[in-house]
């Protein structure tokens, strides 16, 4: 028989193995919250399993691009921004361009991020307590409010390594309970292999679904940011083969993480014929078809989806601006505490005024695709400067996969511009 004693160092030896994980923590936090959930959701309760090869191509493209930023940044010693403006021709004005194109998505983002959250931790307190129904506003608002006086005071720490210890905590939930959903509910074999052949849905809204799927999953932010979490880590030119792997882990479970959410959605509901256009439409639609295991289990992984987004989009104006000035966030400066002061009360916008969050998320993620063919330029530009980079210079096989994740941002991007005039 198993000793105790035994039980608790195999626990503890799991809790290490989960706290080493390095920046890419970010790059998941980054990457899935609940615009991210949301748009897998409605992907694949209105088109099954069709757009499973966008979300492979944009995590592939995404691996390639956190390698590239990260190997940029332990070689060097310099910060994505700071190294555009510092070493590129018009670098000044593309690093403005996207510090605003980036803060002005990522902050809609968080709109919608806090409305849903605080949405679904009213359902789960409306399970025990039937009498608020008849406060859903003020509820709302109430957690919402508290949600992000939290938040806040988790940022006023001020240090790495707890940013990313509540970070490993919000993602490890989140990725366990997609993945344990997945079990209950799933697609069949041959849709998942179909999901992989391009293909764009000509219906209403299929376009903007693809430009929303790149927006969510190759974010810009996770790339820019990059740089400084990887110093933060205190990693340098040593740990490049950590760099590459812990790239290749995080593009790895943004891609089974996403994929179990859009399989779920799938499973349960798109030969029901019941597409989903809000995260809390799943109380109603899931419940009969998964059973409520799987429907608490999916909305804990929606919630914690939510949290560990919120935490990253309250960084990023603060990380970009740090990143333009000099290459060094000090989160201990009056000047990220404004900011992240200021991202709080946008962030309160949706729950103030009781506005449904769902059509914010899906704009801003498409919204998100415009600055992504310049960041990739910018990386290409700075890898391949043999002044800048020496031996370390970007390989064939690196400037390949960097060029096609250009060409595909670029496809994507003007598909987003004809997907907004369609829309408006």
């Amino acid at each position: 028989m198993e000793s105790p004693t035994s039980k608790k160092s195999f626990l503890k030896k799991i809790l290490a193995l989960v706290l080493a994980f390095g920046p890419g923590i970010f790059a998941i936090g980054y990457t899935i919250g609940t615009g991210s959930v949301t748009s897998m959701i409605v992907a694949g309760s209105t088109y099954g399993m069709q757009l499973l090869w966008v979300l492979l191509l944009s995590c592939v493209f995404s691996g390639i691009l956190m390698f590239a930023y990260g190997n940029f940044a332990l070689v060097t010693g310099e910060t994505a921004l700071y190294a555009f403006k510092k070493h590129l021709k018009w670098g000044k004005l593309i690093a403005i361009m996207i510090i605003i194109g980036i803060s002005f998505g990522q902050w809609n983002s968080l709109m919608g991020i806090l409305g849903i959250s605080a949405n679904i931790i009213f359902e789960i307190f409306l399970i025990y307590f039937p009498g608020l129904g008849g406060y859903h506003y003020e509820s709302v608002l109430i957690i919402a409010i508290l949600v992000i006086i939290i938040m806040y005071g988790f940022l006023m720490v001020g240090k790495y390594a707890f940013f990313e210890k509540i970070l490993v905590i919000f993602v490890t939930i989140m990725g366990l309970s997609f993945i344990i959903s997945l079990f209950m509910v799933y697609p069949l074999p041959i849709e998942v292999a179909k999901g992989l052949i391009p293909s764009i849905p000509q219906v209403e809204g299929g376009k903007m679904m693809v430009a929303a799927f790149v927006g969510t999953t190759m974010a810009a932010a996770t790339f820019l940011s990059r740089p400084l979490f990887v110093k933060g880590k205190g990693w340098n030119i040593s740990n490049l083969n950590q760099q590459k792997k812990d790239a290749i882990i995080a593009a790895g479970l943004v891609f089974v993480i996403s994929a179990s959410v859009m399989a779920v959605a799938s499973g349960a509901l798109f030969h029901q014929g019941q597409p989903v256009t809000k995260v809390l439409d799943m109380v109603n639609t899931l419940e009969p078809v998964a059973g409520k295991f799987a429907l608490t289990l999916f909305f804990f992984g929606t919630l914690s989806a939510g949290l560990s987004s919120i935490f990253p989009c309250l960084l990023i104006a603060p990380i970009l601006l740090a990143d333009y000035q000099s290459g060094e966030l000090d989160t201990s400066s009056k000047q990220f505490k404004i900011i992240t002061a200021i991202a709080c009360l946008f962030a309160l916008i949706v729950p103030v005024f009781g506005a449904n969050p769902i059509q914010m998320q899906i704009l801003s993620q498409v919204f998100n695709v415009f600055v992504l063919p310049l960041v990739i330029l910018g990386i290409i530009l700075l890898i391949n400067n043999k002044k800048l980079m020496g031996q370390y210079k970007g390989s064939f096989w690196l400037n390949l996969g960097l060029y096609a994740a250009l060409l595909f941002s670029i496809v994507i991007s003007y598909n987003g511009v004809v997907a907004l005039f369609d829309f408006f």
